[in-house]
């Protein structure tokens, strides 16, 4: 445990270098240690701001907390998870933690004890140009690798499992290779967050649930 944590104190630097982009973003699957699982997707608060805008312009908001609801509708319109081929995935108890890196977590149910495939689809930023998402799944035993979510894919994966990791269908490694040298970056930026999402989603859970704050 103190070592992951030695490690994402040396990247958070590196995090730094991509965090404010409008067009990078981060999915996160997290299995929690009683497995139940919770997701987070991080972005620009400029990001969540283009996409309401886009989607709610005939209702815009007028304060945060209508920001939060539309931003939580929006993802929930927009994602979809199925596992082993079955789409029966739920998501509850959605919080907004606004900020400059902006987050929502939701807690997930409906995710199978035994995981032989895995569909991810996130279109929640689509309408920004060249937009890509670092997709994680951190589940217990199995090794971290990162995806790439983006408009040359359709902002859709197909994983299956591999021994102790997640691979893209029809591939024997991991796509965590084959990303951009610039995308790269933004891996580092993911595994930091990932780190941090596994040892405080918990608390941020519970500390921000309530927290209002103007976009």
């Amino acid at each position: 445990m103190y070592r992951r944590i030695l490690i994402i104190c040396l990247l958070f630097t590196a995090m730094t270098v991509k965090a404010h982009q409008a067009d990078v973003s981060t999915t996160m699957l997290v299995e929690k240690q009683d497995n139940s699982w919770v997701l987070q997707i991080s972005a620009s608060l400029t990001a969540f701001q283009h996409e309401i805008r886009t989607h709610f312009a005939d209702t815009p908001y007028q304060t945060p907390e209508e920001f939060q609801k539309m931003i939580l509708e929006h993802i929930k319109n927009n994602l979809h998870l199925s596992f082993n081929g079955i789409g029966d995935i739920s998501f509850s108890n959605g919080v907004v933690i606004l900020g400059h890196e902006t987050k929502v977590v939701f807690e997930v149910f409906g995710i199978p004890s035994e995981i032989n495939s895995v569909l991810v689809k996130n279109s929640a930023f689509k309408d920004i140009h060249k937009n890509q998402s670092a997709l994680f799944l951190f589940k217990e035993g199995f090794s971290k690798e990162q995806f790439v979510l983006n408009e040359a894919n359709d902002h859709t994966l197909a994983l299956e499992v591999s021994g102790n990791k997640f691979v893209e269908a029809g591939h024997n490694e991991a796509s965590i290779f084959s990303s951009s040298t610039a995308f790269v970056l933004l891996g580092v930026s993911a595994i930091v967050v990932l780190g941090l999402s596994v040892l405080g989603l918990g608390f941020l859970f519970k500390k921000f649930k309530r927290r209002k704050e103007i976009p």
